[in-house]
């Protein structure tokens, strides 16, 4: 590994830990030349499947665009960057592990919002909106009133939990 602050082509490991969910390898290296010290990543390089857009063109998969446009949805919203990375994280297994060399753009969009849902409904609802190009506030209110009748599993335990507090006060 070149170093990258001299650029001298022998560099000596000092510590390696997995890193992230198991799928990746964190090393700290130090350069022999000049002594610095420096992080790598060392992830497999898989092949996840090709897009196909709407309109019938393919696309490589690109994960700074997806991750991009869920930042986007969970603009100023309480979730860390650990739970988007492992949110990207889980959609990219189910990507590989479908074993398809193209998925429509499409099923991509539904994994996005499986994830947005169980983080956060303000980000997910966002998301829909442009996703699914709601026109008109009835729009909005048909996918909230979707998100009520079908809670999250989070939010099913803790009105599970409140009930269970009723309950113990009668």
């Amino acid at each position: 590994m070149r170093c990258p602050f001299c650029g001298a082509q022998d560099t000596k490991v000092v510590d390696s830990r997995l890193s992230g969910e198991g799928d990746q390898v964190r090393r700290r290296r130090k350069c022999v030349v000049c002594k610095e010290r420096f992080t790598t990543y060392e992830s497999a390089e898989l092949n996840l499947p090709r897009i196909v857009k709407r309109d019938g063109s393919r696309v490589p998969f690109d994960g700074r665009k997806l991750r991009s446009g869920m930042m986007r949805a969970l603009e100023k919203r309480p979730v860390s960057t650990e739970q988007v990375d492992a949110a990207m994280s889980r959609i990219q297994r189910r990507l590989m592990s479908g074993g398809e060399s193209e998925i429509p753009a499409r099923r991509v969009g539904e994994m996005v919002m499986d994830e947005l849902r169980q983080l956060d409904q303000v980000a997910y609802v966002r998301f829909a909106s442009v996703y699914r190009q709601f026109e008109d506030v009835a729009a909005f209110r048909e996918e909230i009133e979707r998100l009520e009748r079908h809670p999250t599993p989070e939010a099913a335990r803790q009105q599970m939990d409140l009930l269970g507090d009723l309950e113990s006060k009668s």
